[in-house]
């Protein structure tokens, strides 16, 4: 079975439907590459998604811990280059608003860095990961 079925609906935009919810997103190009930027970009969602996976990765970790990191959330920064153009780095910072031990900041900092997005990434890719704390 598929995942997502994507119809292009023309202005450089898609439009995304994952099979299993039928919830949908929107991507259109960048403006730097002849798009209206309306919506997130195909590259866009590559680094929202390592954010994404991150956090999901942790709160799994957590839950199995006993440990409540609910509000936690990340900022996520997306850097292309231009030749080849491409994703050069993706900048993202961590940021947890409970008071958390250090052995667990280092259980969750592994698990976050274990997550499936960031091994799927391209190890040439700048990966710049920040952990932040209460």
């Amino acid at each position: 079975m598929s995942t997502s079925k994507i119809v292009y609906r023309n202005n450089l935009r898609t439009e995304s439907e994952h099979i299993a919810s039928g919830e949908k997103i929107i991507t259109d190009a960048p403006v730097d590459n002849n798009g209206k930027g309306e919506a997130f970009s195909p590259t866009d969602l590559v680094a929202t998604a390592l954010g994404s996976c991150m956090i999901t990765i942790i709160a799994i970790a957590a839950e199995k811990n006993g440990l409540d990191i609910s509000g936690t959330s990340a900022s996520v920064k997306k850097v292309m280059s231009a030749n080849p153009r491409m994703i050069s780095d993706v900048i993202i910072e961590i940021k947890m608003n409970k008071r958390i031990s250090e052995k667990d900041r280092k259980r969750l900092e592994k698990a976050a860095l274990a997550c499936p997005v960031h091994k799927s990434l391209h190890p040439d890719m700048n990966k710049e990961i920040k952990f932040i704390y209460a």
